[in-house]
């Protein structure tokens, strides 16, 4: 299984209301193929109540293997669905890589 796919299966766990794993490897200075940058988008009513330093390690320790396993950069975006609506059901796009070969 892909760690986009791992990614995916364990974060449906938190039964959300929208859910989006978004490989952004190809951004950064890696090879063609790789999986080590994610963006992800998860909507759930178990964030109700919760800051969001509690709701980001909640995700982390769901994804504790793939984090072992290569996943080099995770950006979360961790929702209600209240501010989910609220916000227009967006985040902001991943801003572009700096560092290594991308910047020469």
């Amino acid at each position: 299984m892909s760690l986009h796919s791992s990614i995916e299966a364990k974060l449906l766990a938190l039964d959300p209301v929208h859910l989006e794993v978004v490989n952004e490897s190809h951004m950064h200075s890696v090879p063609a193929n790789s999986e080590t940058h994610f963006r992800v988008t998860v909507v759930s009513e178990r964030f109700d109540g919760q800051p969001l330093l509690a709701r980001h390690r909640v995700v982390n320790g769901m994804l504790e293997e793939e984090l072992a396993a290569g996943v080099h950069a995770l950006a979360l975006h961790t929702r209600t669905p209240d501010e989910w609506f609220a916000q227009g059901g967006a985040v902001p796009e991943s801003p572009p890589c700096l560092g290594g070969s991308k910047t020469t």
